[in-house]
């Protein structure tokens, strides 16, 4: 779950992705290293979710660089992939199958051993309700169950869109082992949260409109310039 320190986990350059005449995303930038934290935030439509979906590789930029673990992208993506782990708004989980079967399912995908699967489910605490179909379960189940997909494989780069949504206070306790700072990977870390989002950060991008209105060390960024991003 390394690679060499020399190797930024992520570098963006003057990236556009548009929808249509459209621009989601324009201009961005951003360098991350090897087990650090950028915490972006903005409003809704700011282009958050769509920044998340070109590093995970499910959208190619327009125009500019974008290097993921090394890897150029659109180029390199498939070197990539496996090396990632993607939390999303929605899930990414059957809700017709168990949380058993559903990591089962996933970690054929990613050649993981089963062992790995009873792991989780104990990490997140859902062991007894693990043979359960998912579609029984309550939202913040659900997603301790989708973090658990997302770090199955053991991923090097953390891509999470608001990952503690749906959770109580003790249940993010439970997950941050896993997903939190002191799991040691680098992260991309979508959030409305101006004091528990910088407090996660090493670096802060701020989107609007798509456009980087704020790219700063977290150090140097205060909770009066992120809630500016949302008037």
């Amino acid at each position: 779950m390394s690679f060499p320190p020399e190797t930024a986990a992520l570098e963006l350059s003057g990236v556009v992705r548009r929808y249509g005449e459209r621009d989601a995303l324009s201009g961005v930038d951003a360098t991350v290293s090897s087990g650090q934290t950028l915490v972006v935030f903005g409003p809704n439509g700011a282009g958050k979710t769509t920044l998340l979906r070109v590093l995970a590789t499910l959208l190619r930029p327009h125009e500019g660089h974008v290097a993921v673990l090394g890897c150029a992208l659109p180029d390199e993506a498939w070197a990539v992939r496996g090396r990632i782990g993607l939390l999303a708004h929605e899930p990414l989980l059957y809700r017709e199958l168990t949380a058993r079967e559903n990591l089962r399912y996933h970690a054929r995908l990613h050649g993981t051993a089963e062992e790995r699967v009873d792991e989780l489910l104990a990490a997140v605490r859902m062991s007894r309700r693990a043979d359960e179909p998912l579609r029984t379960l309550s939202r913040g189940m659900v997603q301790r169950v989708a973090i658990a997909r997302t770090v199955l494989h053991e991923p090097e780069l953390l891509l999470l869109d608001e990952p503690y949504a749906n959770l109580d206070p003790a249940a993010v306790e439970l997950v941050a082992p896993l997903i939190g700072p002191s799991a040691g990977r680098a992260r991309v870390l979508c959030s409305h949260d101006p004091g528990g989002g910088l407090a996660e950060a090493d670096v802060v991008l701020g989107l609007r409109g798509g456009r980087p209105v704020l790219l700063a060390e977290a150090s140097s960024v205060t909770g009066a310039e992120i809630t500016e991003l949302y008037r």
